[in-house]
């Protein structure tokens, strides 16, 4: 029997699947990096794709057979939370299983989501699990999958612990569940479940009394947009903010899809360029978004990013590691400072935190939750900060199920608040960025008519 979640999203059903293999997994003690999150939502991530030339009934078991194969690989994600009486809390891979939905919004199409300037509302819809808490995942499934058959394409959504995974590992999973779909029989990046990492320790994280709760208004007013970023416009941010010029007869785009090649090193890269293009982007959305906030002149603004610490940390961990790997860099200025001095003065205060942010930086981080354990409390609490989070190196669009590379990739409603930025590959590849900003509605129209943010932006 169906039931209806919206006017527009039809569930045909929901079921329950298990591994194709019984785990024989070691529980997995969370980390400091899993613990931080404990307070946050799940993680909502998916690929919009064009239809398969294959019907409905021979796609959701296809599907769900290969979710079951990928799950074997994963044991952990079919898996549930526990604390024990001590209070350390571990992941049991106990092959309960996870959620998987099948639904139908078939007077939606393609165009329909990627057209508007905004991302639409309904795209929260094509996830399971809206705005859960990652501590709930100790009484439900850590993970869900929704599959949404829409007019012409099909949305693939997965809904994940955030205290189970980071971005690395999830993409790993869903990398490795397109894998076997289409059939390959021996996958590649399989994930590394050791735990023998100073993240896992002995201090105990004692939680809030009462109701958990993220540390933001989730349902205040927001708008959402996607701004693209070619690899020439990044080539051209990254000049000035370098002081440099490119030359004239450099062909920026063709160097774009070069650099995919590893064998080919383009003309124009300098082993002495300080700031790289990355964080000259973020170095711009610093001083569109102050700007557009219209802050006091001695307000302090604060830019965060998510940075991945597998190979900060000493001993390294591998690229693999299964888990939460990753700490915050916070950057603050004046809003003065921030729009008074160039762009380069700002991408060098970040430049210079992601620097220092070494091995002994990551160990004095670790020393100092363990005196003090706590939930990391995202959000914006002083309406000026931002916070970068995803990355556009993650493999999001080499999830191939058999029948061609996404269209797009999008998220859901989980852990979004004024401020927070996601990075994503852009789909054309060769060292494009699509920037997914979440702001106040009065912020976004202040950095769609910011002259020097839209000279780099397309939307």
């Amino acid at each position: 029997m169906s039931s209806s979640t919206s006017n527009e999203v039809t569930i045909l059903s929901k079921r329950t699947v298990f591994p194709e293999q019984k785990s024989t997994l070691s529980d997995l003690k969370l980390s400091i990096s899993d613990l931080n999150m404990i307070c946050c939502h799940y993680i909502q991530k998916g690929c919009l794709f064009t239809n398969p030339s294959f019907p409905s009934h021979t796609l959701i078991p296809l599907l769900t057979h290969s979710l079951s194969r990928a799950l074997s690989i994963f044991p952990p994600l079919a898996g549930r939370l526990v604390t024990d009486s001590d209070g350390y809390i571990y992941i049991t891979s106990n092959d309960a299983g996870v959620d998987f939905v099948h639904a139908t919004a078939t007077e939606r199409r393609i165009a329909d989501l990627l057209s508007p300037a905004d991302i639409p509302h309904f795209f929260k819809e094509l996830f399971p699990y809206e705005k859960k808490l990652n501590h709930d995942a100790h009484f439900s499934p850590i993970m869900a999958v929704q599959v949404t058959e829409l007019a012409d394409g099909v949305f693939i959504g997965c809904s994940v612990c955030h205290a189970v995974v980071d971005g690395t590992s999830l993409w790993n999973f869903f990398n490795i569940f397109a894998e076997v779909t289409r059939g390959v029989t021996s996958v590649s990046k399989l994930p590394d479940f050791r735990r023998e990492t100073i993240l896992v320790s002995n201090a105990v994280l004692r939680l809030p009394e009462g109701e958990l709760k993220v540390a933001f208004n989730a349902d205040e007013p927001l708008r959402e947009r996607i701004f693209s970023f070619s690899y020439a416009s990044l080539q051209k941010l990254k000049a000035v903010v370098n002081h440099q010029s490119l030359p004239e007869n450099v062909d920026v785009e063709l160097i774009g899809k070069q650099s995919n090649d590893t064998n080919v090193k383009p003309a124009t890269r300098n082993k002495t360029v300080e700031i790289s293009s990355f964080q000259s982007l973020c170095a711009l959305m610093w001083r569109a978004v102050t700007r557009a906030r219209k802050l006091p002149e001695t307000k302090t603004t604060t830019f965060r990013m998510a940075v991945n610490i597998r190979h900060r940390i000493e001993p390294k961990l591998s690229n693999y590691y299964f888990g939460n790997a990753i700490q915050g860099i916070a950057t603050s200025a004046s809003a003065r400072d921030v729009l008074s001095n160039d762009l380069r003065w700002c991408a060098e205060q970040l430049n210079k935190n992601v620097k220092a942010h070494d091995s002994a930086t990551v160990r004095r981080e670790i020393e100092d939750w363990e005196r003090e354990p706590k939930c990391f409390a995202l959000g914006n609490k002083d309406g000026a900060t931002m916070q970068m989070g995803s990355s556009p190196r993650f493999p999001m669009y080499d999830n191939d199920f058999g029948w061609g590379r996404p269209v797009a990739v999008r998220s859901g409603a989980a852990n979004k608040f004024d401020g927070k930025m996601s990075a994503f590959p852009g789909r054309e590849g060769g060292g494009s960025v699509d920037l997914e900003v979440v702001l106040a509605p009065e912020t976004m129209a202040g950095i769609e008519n910011d002259p020097e943010f839209m000279l780099y932006a397309s939307s």
